[in-house]
């Protein structure tokens, strides 16, 4: 790697991370990430939505003791920082030099795609980290045919399943080794079946979990399909990809999906074109969400940046400046993807073309961090209010039920300012962590519009406070109901024991 190549991967990195840092001054957390820090709390061998790390790097963000948004972004903004350095190697690797680093890193950054889905601290950045870093050493395997780069194919393969299970569309994509004559002999005279027993080891304790609950992830999908996923076409999910890739990067992706396969150096292309091919495949017919294909996208961008480097603008060097001057203007998409504008300012300009109109809301925005500041403060101000007008004998063993994980979430990291009790759930990785024992006589309730919901399992509910939220995109949320609960008629066992069933709903 030449002193330019660096300089380029370091511009690229510092205005990305400055980005993200902006996006989180004008932004809260997205009601998953509440979950995903509460994981922190109760490290585990297998959570019900997701695999265990990312409970890992929630229990270090924790050490800190703080509720900000930077401390809680810390390993997202890492990982975006190092999927810039190694999308960078593997242009390199593939025989990309300057230009065809400028153009692939500047697509990253203007694709609305790698702004929110590399902001949040969710599965979704850290799967997208390791099926870049496994696709790195899948080039160098194919390149040099060393048995070391094998190994860390496998490594990095392993990891991303214990942060992000789709990194197994990632894994049927690399048995296109196996139908090239070069690197299936290699891989033969390797002994592959000690990489694939030393992975189904490591990944053991998880799938055990998961079998000793009821495999909660299937229930979880499930749930996803019914409620989501059937309803979207296979179409839809390629527009939304092309939308968030940002329109403008198809000046790239198009090329390389031809380029790909008509390259001259098939020796080393053509198993990595089939590699991408077979996991799009797995991922179309499984009709995932949009951005599933992330990081396809990422492994597909320097094989067009290449084609235009090598084919196009070697002969023509005066092609580089259109083709930089269109993705420039692309930049504009930046503010759809993360809130890098105030949220006034959002809502004055970028919010028209995202709007959602719902009756009984004011705005209906798309994205819940860019006004999560305000409701979770007022959330804990009206909490607090109903928590302190009980009386004192009350308050002592009073806890907070959060009907959904986002507001259990929301209440366990705030609430702690404002001198609340702890609050448990039964939603979600929630359900593994509810208290034993005998429930509390006095419960806060806190809900979205759930209708009589609390009513079974109490003597007395009463309805105390409804907070009105203008910024929902769905009628559900439109307001937050806080209940005061009295005289349960079971005890947390029974309550677990009733929801078992219902953990997803």
């Amino acid at each position: 790697m030449t002193k330019q190549n660096k300089l380029i991967i370091a511009i690229f990195c510092i205005i990305k991370f400055t980005l993200h840092l902006i996006a989180d001054y004008h932004s809260g957390f997205q009601g998953d990430e509440l979950l995903h820090i509460e994981t922190g709390n109760h490290l585990a061998i297998g959570y019900m939505e997701f695999p265990p790390l990312i409970g890992v790097l929630a229990y270090v963000q924790n050490l800190f003791n703080s509720n900000s948004v930077y401390i809680h972004h810390l390993f997202s903004h890492i990982s975006c920082i190092l999927i810039i350095i190694y999308v960078g190697k593997i242009t390199l690797e593939l025989g990309g030099k300057n230009k065809a680093l400028f153009l692939t890193l500047l697509c990253i950054v203007i694709a609305p795609a790698f702004g929110r889905s590399q902001q949040l601290f969710q599965p979704v950045i850290f799967g997208q980290l390791f099926w870049v870093l496994g696709f790195y050493q899948l080039v160098r395997f194919t390149k040099y045919l060393d048995k070391k780069y094998l190994t860390y194919l496998a490594i990095f393969s392993v990891i991303g399943f214990l942060f992000k299970y789709d990194v197994l569309f990632f894994i049927f994509g690399i048995s296109s080794l196996l139908f090239f004559k070069r690197t299936r002999e290699t891989l033969l005279k390797q002994n592959v079946r000690l990489h694939i027993l030393l992975a189904f080891i490591i990944i053991l304790p998880n799938i055990y979990w998961q079998y000793m609950t009821d495999y909660p992830v299937f229930q979880m999908f499930s749930r996803l399909y019914e409620t989501q996923l059937d309803k979207i076409s296979r179409i839809d999910n390629l527009k939304n990809l092309i939308l968030a890739s940002n329109p403008i990067s198809l000046i790239l992706i198009l090329p390389a999906l031809i380029y790909i396969f008509k390259s001259n150096k098939a020796e080393l292309y053509k198993p990595l074109a089939f590699s991408i091919t077979l996991s799009f495949l797995l991922l179309i017919s499984s009709n995932g969400k949009s951005y599933y294909f992330f990081p396809i996208i990422l492994t597909i961008l320097p094989f067009g940046a290449i084609f235009w480097e090598q084919k196009v603008i070697q002969n023509h060097k005066w092609v580089m400046f259109p083709i930089t001057f269109l993705l420039f203007l692309g930049s504009i998409l930046i503010s759809f993807g993360m809130p890098v504008y105030t949220f006034n300012h959002y809502l004055h300009s970028i919010y028209k073309f995202e709007k959602k109109d719902i009756d009984g809301g004011k705005y209906g925005v798309k994205y819940d961090e860019y006004y999560t500041k305000e409701k979770w403060k007022k959330t804990m101000s009206e909490l607090k209010k109903v928590f302190d007008s009980l009386p004192e004998n009350e308050k002592q063993n009073c806890k907070i039920w959060g009907k959904h994980y986002a507001q259990a979430g929301a209440v366990n990291l705030f609430g702690k300012e404002y001198n609340l009790p702890k609050a448990f759930s039964y939603h979600g990785s929630y359900y593994s962590w509810t208290p034993s024992g005998g429930m509390p006589n006095t419960v806060i309730a806190l809900s979205y519009q759930v209708g009589d919901f609390f009513n079974p399992y109490f003597e007395k509910v009463t309805l105390v406070k409804s907070i009105y939220n203008p910024y929902a995109d769905n009628e559900e949320e439109l307001y937050q109901r806080i209940y005061i609960c009295k005289k349960p008629k079971q005890n947390f066992e029974k309550m677990k024991d009733l929801f078992k069933h219902r953990i997803f709903e």
